[in-house]
């Protein structure tokens, strides 16, 4: 069982799970909804298995080269075999599906962009300098397919996907320097390895730190800035500056930024 959670790569699931839930429970409420509806429950279990989607599928593809640079996870380790991985691969993508059709057509198929973003990460594109993509697509449509899911208009979530897409490339960096000696080690050739880790590291905490900058200023001039937005937009900046120096406390910085980030922009702007 251990090392089934540990397939699903479980630290940056629980990061997305949380944000989403955290989203959908804030839009519920704003729209007059209670944040405990059904629509709440649906959108945080579609969003869970994509995640184990992910998750799954990235080990499964990656499974040769983690061999080799990392032969501590499930699959290399013997944990896991590569037909359970894509099992479970399997459940989560039924989870999502099942979980996101009770929320009408653009909820289900938005859901959809998502996860097949994240699969062409996983099995071509993490390899490649375009390892940035799949994750502005992903991470763009998440606010739109939570909005959706739980039934607000578009518009209202709109400013939020049109910003992540400096910091989509800033978690983007920030996974991969985790990560940045075993791929070397296998030849990829993803964005970090092409920028080398000194410049990735500097334009992962650029893009990570301006962006909860900017949108601190934007909302401070618009006067919607309140004290708790404040204080979670501090806990961001915080999480990604204690990364410095190492490459897994900046991912687990962006991770927590990512939460505390969406957490203020929805309370601000509701």
């Amino acid at each position: 069982m251990a090392a089934l959670v540990r397939l699903v790569h479980p630290a940056p699931a629980l990061a997305v799970v949380s944000l989403s839930a955290a989203l959908a429970a804030i839009l519920s409420v704003e729209a007059g909804a209670s944040p405990f509806t059904g629509r709440v429950l649906l959108v945080t279990l579609s969003v869970l298995g994509s995640q184990i989607v992910t998750g799954a599928t990235n080990d499964w593809a990656d499974r040769e080269r983690d061999a080799i640079a990392q032969p501590s996870k499930p699959i290399p380790a013997g944990e896991v075999a590569p037909s359970t991985a894509l099992g479970v691969a399997g459940v989560g993508l039924l989870l999502q599906v099942g979980a996101s059709l009770p929320l009408g057509t653009p909820a289900f198929l938005l859901g959809l962009v998502a996860v097949a973003s994240a699969i062409a990460y996983d099995l071509w594109l993490s390899r490649s300098p375009a390892s940035f993509v799949p994750y502005l697509v992903s991470f763009a449509a998440l606010p739109l397919w939570i909005a959706t899911g739980v039934g607000v208009p578009l518009e209202r979530v709109a400013p939020a996907a049109a910003m992540v897409g400096p910091f989509a490339v800033a978690a983007h960096l920030a996974n991969t320097l985790k990560d940045f000696d075993g791929d070397a080690a296998v030849r990829s050739r993803n964005l970090a390895q092409r920028l080398g880790r000194t410049r990735a590291s500097a334009l992962a905490l650029a893009l990570g730190l301006g962006v909860g900058i900017a949108a601190g200023i934007g909302l401070g001039v618009s006067g919607r800035l309140g004290l708790p937005s404040l204080l979670l937009g501090a806990v961001g900046l915080l999480a990604i500056v204690q990364g410095i120096g190492s490459a897994h406390r900046l991912w687990a910085g962006m991770l927590v930024a990512a939460v505390s980030w969406t957490a203020a922009w929805a309370l601000a702007t509701g």
